[in-house]
Order: structure tokens, then sequence, then C-alpha cells
């Protein structure tokens, strides 16, 4: 457990430091957020051109990972939806939210620092991957949910082309066909290039950890109880079992992103759920969930790589 606490310890003592830093004024919000700006625009594309660009495309697509990730991620989504909008009678846009929190990873500012600090360049494949899944077939899967059932004179299919048309011009997205095509062509890239997307990469890991603190500064404990209960059980339990589940279902791949696959999915809701929260007008309990979550996260991640390491259902931790 100690060497377990050796990996995630770090990870949120620099998430302590952006929060103690905002709060105390040292570093003003204002100037996080173009923190955050820099690792979504600059710092992360650079990491997902870098994942991909020093590798062969076999090495990069593995459909069993592609599988067990998306298809916990969907499973789980589904349930928080169906729940929210038949059992708890929600309205559509909540219950979006409700299933968007509970399988949307945070893969990028948490899921990526935790994954490399276990297993080192194995987690940029891991998060392109995990990237694929989320901004190809998630995200655009809960804006068509939540803006239909707020536009309901727009019809689903003008819905999601909006969506793809926005995701279309995401510089994550950009990232990963760079990568792509420069895998695929075998072009080196020139090392004076290589060198600045490698400092940009490099970037990524501590300053989203530090962004993610200096963002919890402010937050508001609002929304109802179960609520709050139900997204941050489902995205720090049940999202990890799901993927846990098909991964040691699914045909056997490379132990190392099995682990990968299982870390990214025990990291807590995406960011940027506030502010999709905003857009359908729920954004205290996304505020709220995101807090929680963020809060507990210590313990759950832990706890879950102490159970991989115990019961080396994949071998043993690296």
């Amino acid at each position: 457990m100690l060497d377990i606490l050796a990996i995630t310890t770090p990870i949120f003592l620099i998430i302590a430091v952006g929060y103690f830093a905002v709060y105390r004024n040292i570093v003003p919000q204002t100037i996080v957020r173009g923190m955050g700006a820099f690792v979504m625009n600059f710092a992360l594309p650079c990491l997902l051109i870098r994942a991909m660009a020093q590798r062969d495309i076999s090495e990069i697509i593995e459909p069993i990972y592609l599988m067990a990730y998306g298809g916990g991620s969907l499973i789980v989504f589904a349930f928080g939806y169906f729940y929210a909008l038949k059992i708890a009678k929600k309205k559509q846009p909540n219950a979006t939210l409700q299933g968007t929190g509970m399988s949307f990873c945070n893969s990028g500012f948490v899921g990526y620092p935790i994954a490399l600090q276990l297993l080192g360049p194995a987690a940029e494949v891991g998060l392109a991957l995990c990237v694929m899944i989320e901004t190809l077939v998630m995200m655009p899967m809960a804006l068509v949910l939540g803006d239909s059932g707020q536009n309901e004179d727009q019809s689903k299919g003008r819905v999601l082309s909006k969506a793809f048309l926005n995701l279309g011009k995401s510089p994550i997205i950009i990232g990963i066909v760079v990568g792509l095509c420069i895998s695929l062509s075998g072009w080196v890239i020139p090392r004076p290039i290589f060198t600045a997307v490698d400092m940009l990469a490099s970037a990524s890991g501590p300053v989203a950890l530090f962004v993610i603190g200096g963002g919890l500064v402010g937050l508001k404990l609002k929304g109802l109880r179960a609520d709050l209960a139900g997204i941050v059980s489902g995205k720090l339990i049940l999202h990890p079992l799901a993927v846990f589940t098909l991964v040691w279902l699914l045909p056997d791949i490379d132990p190392i992103m099995q682990i990968a696959c299982v870390s990214f999915a025990c990291s807590p809701m995406l960011s940027i759920f506030p502010i999709l929260g905003q857009r359908y007008g729920h954004e205290g309990l996304c505020a709220a969930s995101l807090m929680i979550a963020n809060s507990l996260s210590f313990m759950t991640i832990s706890t879950a790589l102490w159970l991989l390491d115990l019961t080396q259902a994949f071998g043993p931790l690296p």
C-alpha cells in the first residue's frame, strides 16, 4: 500500500498546491483558467502527437482496449441516464448530465499523470485511446441527448452534426489526427520540431494537476444529496468496476494496457463538467459533484491500485 501511496500522493499534492495558490490569491483564478487553456490547446495535443508519432499504428490502435473502456463507459452512462430519467423522474438534460458525470473521466488532467507515474510511456497510448472514445463517441452522444432535450424543435441529426463540427475544431482531435498521419506515413519529425513538441507535452501533467486544484476554489456544495451521491459513487466506483469487468472478460491484451485501462477509469469526472451543467442550468449540481469526486478520488484511486496490486488481476504492477 505504501508503494501505491508513493505514486498517488505526489499527484494530489500538486492539486493541493494549486488549490492553495488560488485560495491565497498567489495565482489569480483567471491565470489558472489561462493555464487550463494552455493544457487543452497546446500541451495535451502535443502529448498525443508525441505518443503516436513515435509508434507504429499497430501499437496505437488496440481494439480490445477500446471495447473495454468504451463499453464500460457506455454501460455506466446508460445506467445513470435511464435511472435518472425513468426512476428518479428527472428531465432529459438532467439525466444526461448524471450519465455524463458517472462515465466521463478526467483522462488528461488526472488519469494521465497517475498512469504516467504507474506505467511510464505506455500511459500516452492509453490516453490517446481514452480520448478517442470520449471525444468521438461519448461527447457527441451526450450533446445530442442533452441538447435535444432542450431544443425539441431541432432534429437529433442536426444536433449531432453540430456536435461533430465543433469536435472537428478541437485541438485534441487535431492532435490525434496529426499523430496518426505521422505514424501511418512513417515520417520522422525533424529534431528541433520534435524537441518543441516534447517540451510542450512534458508540461501537460503537472500544469493540468495545478489547474484542477485551482479550479476547485470557490465551488459551492449545492444540489440534491441523492443526485450528488449517485453521480460521485457512479464515477468513482461503478465506472472503474464496469471497465475492470470488461477488461477481465474480453480477450487478453498486454497487461500494461489492461492496468492502464482500469487506472484511467478510476479518475474523477472531466473538469469541464460544471461548464456542461451550465449549458443545461445545473451548474451547481455539477460543480458540487466535481468537488466531492476530486476530494474523494485520492482514497478511491489509491484503494483501486492497491487492490490491483494485491490481487494481481493483470499481473504485478510495474
